[in-house]
């Protein structure tokens, strides 16, 4: 019997794990995909203590700070989680109970929803710059989306490709001021376009992406060829675990939590990008799942108290 389950591996997850060893519980983390998206997001400029570290030595060093204490980390996906009475059952490869779950399960890539977008996902089309980017050295490709993490992908695949267009479906694309000026920088070299009001209605290609069709003309054209695309428009909260057993979320997927990280259900908290939070960074994650932790410490020392 575990006092605390966590249920997810990146920032929040370690982080929630590090501190409910600090308070001497019991406590399993299930990481699933370690690491999380943080492992995959390139230079980290804006968490503090760091002026630029990886992502991925970021949240190995939030790891092993948790694993400093006496908890147990394994390597499995969350497949079901069923309430037992008071307590909670959560399966991986076999079935664990815990007094509270802590969901830290993060969120996947969200998808662009076109034609040719399923057929030459790895052919082409790709979710992660890091990642993927290096393959196209030399090459022309696209980012769609406007965001700050938009634009952190423009920039990583810069620094590979010949030229990258970023299309955008709002008038300006909307990432953080330092990497505006980046972006604008590189723009100034010819080695960014950006193509504002405009959507992506097809990715075109047989066995490799060979162009996308636009919903509006650019220099006379509707049709851009390509030889990769990188799709940056957000992410899905990964919640259904958490609505199994009661726990409710927004329209938008993402489970509802009050300034405790508790849940609507007792003795259930959640944390990082799978929670409501309106900003989501890899600092605000971690600051939830603190909370969710204690949280977590409080509802558990009030159960013994009652059963004494």
């Amino acid at each position: 019997m575990y006092d605390i389950i966590v249920v997810g591996g990146g920032c929040a997850g370690y982080s929630a794990a590090m501190y409910a060893g600090r308070l001497n519980m019991k406590t399993l983390v299930l990481e699933g995909q370690r690491g999380g998206v943080l492992a995959l997001a390139g230079a980290i400029e804006n968490y503090p203590g760091y002026n630029n570290i990886d992502g991925f030595e970021l949240v190995e060093k939030m790891r092993n700070h948790a694993l400093e204490y006496d908890i147990d980390i394994k390597g499995e996906f969350a497949k079901d989680v069923k309430k037992k009475g008071k307590n909670f059952v959560v399966k991986g490869s076999k079935s664990y109970e815990g007094k509270t779950v802590i969901f830290a399960t993060g969120s996947e890539w969200r998808k662009l929803g076109v034609p040719g977008e399923e057929e030459l996902a790895t052919k082409g089309v790709h979710y992660c710059a890091l990642c993927d980017g290096p393959m196209y050295k030399g090459k022309t490709v696209a980012v769609v989306g406007g965001s700050d993490s938009a634009a952190k992908d423009a920039l990583v695949l810069s620094e590979h490709a010949s030229h990258v267009y970023m299309i955008y479906r709002r008038e300006k694309i909307r990432p953080e001021p330092v990497n505006l000026a980046r972006v604008e920088e590189k723009i100034k070299k010819g080695k960014i376009t950006i193509i504002n009001n405009t959507n992506v209605k097809e990715i075109q290609g047989k066995d490799s992406v060979a162009s996308v069709v636009l919903d509006r003309t650019h220099k006379g054209k509707n049709d851009l060829k390509l030889d990769g695309v990188f799709i940056a428009i957000g992410h899905i909260p990964l919640s259904e675990l958490a609505k199994k057993i009661g726990v409710k979320a927004n329209k938008g997927g993402e489970i509802i939590i009050n300034r405790k990280a508790e849940t609507n259900v007792a003795g259930v908290f959640a944390a990082g990008d799978v929670a409501d939070t309106h900003f989501k960074q890899a600092i605000t994650g971690v600051a939830e799942a603190v909370l969710a932790a204690y949280g977590a410490f409080e509802y558990v020392s009030k159960q013994k108290v009652k059963a004494t």
